[in-house]
């Protein structure tokens, strides 16, 4: 214990002595840190978030705080978080060391990972899920065929109140699966349910608190129950990951790959022997799994999120549906008719303007000194893109805190786009499933309400409805129930 205290303080001690030699090379404001816990005690550990828009009223665009030991720089608005991620790009691409995804990732896979492991990765995931249809007709028609089987389920509660989160998990989830295993579940497949069920946790667990001082303090892992779920359950997770490529395997035919592993793993054959490459197992499990998780979990809440809002507002969702009526009519959605619904397009984006459900963004790092709004901020420092600032800024909407389609709507009625409007993020980090994750949206939700109109349950007004966020990663709806009543 003596040991680890004077390890600690010798840490802070040169932490202190780096960042004051940032101050006087003009470093971002920011409060007072205390020793050792840092700008701790003023933060909402379990909405981090909404500490930051309050920090931002006072220090400004740019602004620094302190999380244990590590200093943070935080980017506050769309202009600035704009300059930064998009003009300076390259300078603001670098993906800093979490220790929690450190301790199972190792650097490896797509989403966490840097430098050219990242780069590789990255061009590789990008290539290979537009080869099996991402964005086009292929992939569209797995979507309507998933859309169908999640309807037969909901349709098959007559009406009567449904908790609907694993259910929207498994449609989304199914889509990705498509591509990365070649094969869909059934939803009450045990396995698959799992699967589920320790992503769900894991998303909540990592949103935590007790995570969050985790990663400031790896030293006291040991102290913190979640922290071993979370391990727990994402080894869990990696033994279904590698049996399922070593199924693969034996079957494996480079002449016909049905799969992301299937390609994957072909490359990886094509790589053998080379010590520096990075066709390996570890990234392929850790690959897999990065796209598993952010595949379903972003999209299933944010139609989560879409639902519980029409509830909320009845009057929006007979205005879809309204417009579902004049331009498809009993057809079954496509993407095709998405250009010809602008009401319907801009109550999608302003479902997901207003669920803002990656408010912190995932963390970047500078790989430069850089300056920013007369800033200097070093090289390897850990910086917050705050989506937030940006899907909230007064300067870019009209109303930002009320649930708002005309955001996305002309005098006319027309769509229109908002620069500001980035819920996957921008610049090279930019989200590598978007394309993915807006043919979902538009095809389930438009779906949903073309065949079904969604009301609380019996007791519950449209007024009383609960938009206040569960805790996790992801900003979530708490947990509630849906009468989905079938239309004629």
């Amino acid at each position: 214990v003596g040991l680890l205290f004077v390890l600690i303080l010798l840490l802070i001690l040169k932490r202190q002595h780096v960042w004051k030699s940032h101050a006087r090379e003009n470093f971002p404001p920011g409060p007072r840190p205390l020793p050792i816990i840092g700008n701790l005690h003023i933060m909402d550990l379990k909405r981090p978030y909404l500490t930051m828009l309050e920090l931002s009223k006072t220090y400004g665009p740019v602004f620094s705080i302190q999380m244990g030991p590590r200093k943070i720089v935080v980017l506050s608005g769309y202009d600035t978080v704009k300059e930064a991620l998009v003009n300076q790009a390259d300078a603001f691409s670098g993906r800093p060391k979490i220790p929690v995804v450190e301790e199972i990732a190792k650097g490896k896979g797509v989403i966490f990972s840097d430098g050219e492991n990242w780069r590789v990765m990255r061009r590789f995931t990008l290539t290979t899920l537009r080869d099996f249809g991402m964005g086009k007709k292929a992939i569209e028609d797995r979507v309507v065929e998933e859309y169908g089987c999640l309807a037969d389920i909901i349709e098959a509660q007559k009406g009567k109140p449904l908790e609907m989160t694993l259910m929207l998990n498994a449609a989304i989830a199914n889509v990705i699966t498509s591509i990365l295993l070649g094969k869909r579940y059934d939803y009450e497949d045990p396995i698959f349910k799992r699967l589920l069920s320790l992503v769900n946790e894991n998303v909540r667990i990592f949103g935590t608190p007790s995570v969050s001082i985790y990663n400031m303090f790896p030293a006291l892992g040991f102290l913190l129950k979640n922290h071993k779920i979370f391990i727990q359950n994402v080894k869990e997770m990696t033994d279904f990951i590698k049996v399922t490529f070593i199924e693969h395997l034996k079957v494996l035919d480079r002449n016909d790959q049905r799969s992301f592993i299937d390609t994957f793993l072909v490359r990886q054959q094509e790589e053998n022997g080379n010590a520096n490459g990075y066709f390996h197992n570890e990234n392929l499990i850790e690959v897999v799994r990065n796209l598993f998780v952010a595949g379903m979990e972003t999209t299933s809440t944010t139609l989560r999120w879409g639902l519980l809002l029409m509830m909320k507002y009845p009057e929006i969702q007979k205005k879809v549906q309204e417009e579902i009526e004049q331009v498809i009519g009993s057809n079954p959605p496509r993407i095709e008719h998405r250009t010809q619904m602008p009401y319907t397009d801009a109550v999608i984006h302003e479902i997901q303007r207003f669920a803002n459900i990656l408010p912190l963004n995932l963390p970047h790092e500078t790989t430069a000194d850089v300056t920013l709004k007369g800033y200097f901020i070093p090289k390897g420092t850990y910086i917050i893109p705050l989506l937030a600032s940006v899907l909230r800024d007064k300067s870019q909407w009209e109303k930002p805190d009320i649930f708002y389609p005309e955001h996305f709507l002309d005098s006319k009625g027309k769509f229109v786009k908002n620069d500001a409007f980035m819920p996957f993020s921008a610049g090279r980090r930019t989200c590598a499933g978007e394309t993915l994750a807006k043919m979902e949206l538009f095809l389930f939700f438009t779906s949903l309400l073309q065949r079904f109109t969604f009301h609380p349950p019996p007791g519950i007004s449209s007024s009383n409805l609960d938009l206040s966020p569960a805790i996790g990663i992801t900003v979530s709806p708490v947990t509630h129930e849906v009468c989905a009543v079938p239309r004629s």
